[in-house]
């Protein structure tokens, strides 16, 4: 097979790029539904059959004879993050029964099952919202499967990339959308938006198929005593065969590391259940409220006042055309995601988030103070500059909060209860998605564009959370993240300087691996070769007998029950 390239001397297989890109497919179903019914409100036919409408509507003055009550359009939105919240929690325990690639498969199956009953209703709009919700409980399990399943699979050297690509797959499917609807809304008929829906069965297939060609997660595996085929899974994403990645120190290191952690856990609790998410040892619940206030404070942007709402708004501003505009700002939101992909890679996760919350405030404030200040339907100065400010948002948004909680939903949180948590997280996103859904009519009717201060505030806020309790996990393992977090003495604003015991920073972790891979031969190999991967690892003797196993990232210690640290081996 071979290595596709190296980053910090670890070889990255093809299987790498191709696990990141299958799996976002469920970020791009989660950004083409999304991106869809914004047009689709506006559409003639759509408008006809569902909305209310006075005598003699057509399909000609249809978008002034027919209107939705706020309820109603409220609901057609939001029911998708009904069905998205209950999806979320469903995700957790699917995940951790049928594995991270079969829990995949079943939830594009109720996928394609929603958009069914979408595209076969005439003129029951309940039907429609009902469909959506069933959509959304497909989309909601694969929005906690997916980043789950990259940031386990995914090496860590590459897991910030790999991981973001979920978002940029996400602003994809949204932009997808765009294009579609403004490609279909000419034709007569329900075909204008049942293509538009229909098209989406396609992206659930090519996902269910495809993720069944990549490996497991190894660390799933782990936990259910597969431990030959997790050499396996780790051997494909570094573009190894079996038999050298049972020589390999890099492999072999990895696995005794996720061995011996997983072995750690199972020693502190027998069961993984929600309960577990709650207790405050080793930060787990201080972990499970960042992971929801984060899903929180992402939502709370305004990203989705401008993708759910947005034809609507700038309908208001006087744009004639709002679906060009809709295009133009899906653009931006996919083309700014792949600097998102850099920045979160070469800057971390915390500057990027603080610095973007301040200029997304920044710009919400001028779009709000431009529409308050006067009438942009009789100003188009102020219109346009509510346009630019709007896209100026979206450009930090896309590089910033969109990929960066992601990312963050894959690293944060401990093995043992990483699928719940990650599910508690997710639904908290689906919540604050749905209350936006349904209320942002009502409440623009009542406040119009001052609803962006809302935001800008919202913003800020987020800023402040991230520099008091977020901790740095960029470079480091799974398993040193967790560690991260209960060090006493790292606090989230010196986080970044933290590295493991036995390291003096980061950068060390780096010129280490790159040592190992140039020579291929670490000092105390043979503490961390899998000799049988059918049972227990066969460690040095001395090791052994002191329950301490020695790892490329680190050592876990005294996995009988005492305290745990990692002590990584030197070049």
């Amino acid at each position: 097979m071979g290595a596709l390239f190296h980053v910090e001397g670890v070889p990255i297989g093809p299987v790498s790029v191709a696990l990141a890109l299958l799996a976002s497919m469920g970020g791009f179903i989660f950004g083409y539904d999304t991106g869809q019914i914004s047009d689709i409100l506006l559409m003639p036919d759509f408008l006809l059959r569902f909305a209310d409408c006075t005598s003699g509507a057509t399909l000609d003055n249809a978008t002034k004879a027919c209107s939705f009550t706020d309820v109603r359009s409220g609901l057609i939105v939001s029911l998708l993050s009904i069905g998205t919240l209950a999806g979320a929690l469903m995700g957790a325990p699917i995940a951790d029964f049928l594995g991270r690639r079969y829990a995949m498969v079943v939830e594009c199956g109720v996928f394609i099952i929603g958009v069914i009953v979408q595209i076969t209703t005439t003129h029951v709009w309940q039907q429609f919202a009902v469909g959506r919700l069933i959509s959304g409980l497909g989309v909601g399990a694969l929005s906690a499967a997916v980043p789950m399943y990259q940031a386990e699979t995914a090496p860590a050297q590459i897991r910030g990339s790999l991981t973001a690509t979920y978002q940029l797959f996400i602003t994809f499917g949204i932009l997808i959308a765009y294009c579609i609807s403004i490609g279909t809304r000419g034709y007569n008929g329900p075909s204008s938006w049942q293509t538009v829906v229909g098209i989406g069965i396609a992206w659930p297939v090519i996902l269910s198929t495809g993720i069944l060609l990549m490996p497991e997660s190894p660390r799933w595996l782990v936990f259910h005593e597969k431990h030959e085929q997790a050499l396996h899974s780790i051997a494909r994403v570094h573009g190894m065969s079996f038999s050298d990645a049972q020589q390999h120190p890099l492999t072999t290191k990895h696995l005794a590391e996720i061995r011996n952690h997983a072995e750690f856990q199972r020693q502190h609790a027998a069961q993984s259940g929600w309960i577990d998410c709650f207790r405050p040892k080793n930060k787990v619940l201080y972990r499970t409220i960042l992971g929801i206030a984060l899903q929180a404070l992402q939502q709370l942007t305004g990203a989705n006042y401008f993708f759910y709402y947005g034809a609507t708004v700038f309908q208001s501003v006087g744009i004639q055309d709002s679906f060009v505009t809709q295009i133009i700002l899906g653009a931006v939101n996919f083309g700014c995601t792949f600097g998102g992909i850099y920045i979160m890679e070469k800057f971390g996760r915390r500057k990027p988030l603080i610095i973007g919350g301040i200029w997304q405030s920044l710009w919400l404030f001028v779009f709000a103070a431009a529409g308050t200040a006067k009438n942009p339907q009789n100003n188009p100065g102020i219109g346009k500059l509510m346009i630019v400010s709007a896209c100026l948002f979206i450009l930090g948004y896309a590089m910033t909060w969109a990929p960066g909680i992601w990312i963050l939903i894959g690293e944060t949180f401990p093995t043992r209860t990483r699928a719940k948590q990650a599910s508690l997280a997710t639904a908290s996103n689906w919540v604050w998605n749905f209350l936006l859904a349904f209320f942002t009519p009502f409440i623009i009717k009542a406040i119009s564009f001052r609803y962006g201060f809302v935001f800008a505030a919202c913003n800020l806020f987020g800023a402040c959370v991230v520099f008091l309790f977020l901790y740095e996990s960029s470079d480091l393992s799974l398993e040193a993240v967790d560690m991260m977090y209960n060090d006493p003495a790292c606090k989230p604003w010196t986080s970044g300087r933290w590295a493991p015991a036995g390291y003096s920073s980061r950068k060390e972790i780096e010129e280490q691996s790159k040592a190992a891979q140039a020579n291929k031969d670490f000092a105390g190999v043979e503490e961390g070769r899998v000799e049988n991967v059918h049972g227990d690892s066969k460690l040095n003797e001395s090791e052994n007998t002191s329950a301490n196993t020695t790892m490329n990232e680190g050592r876990i210690e005294g996995v009988q029950g005492q305290p745990y640290s990692m002590a990584p081996t030197k070049v």
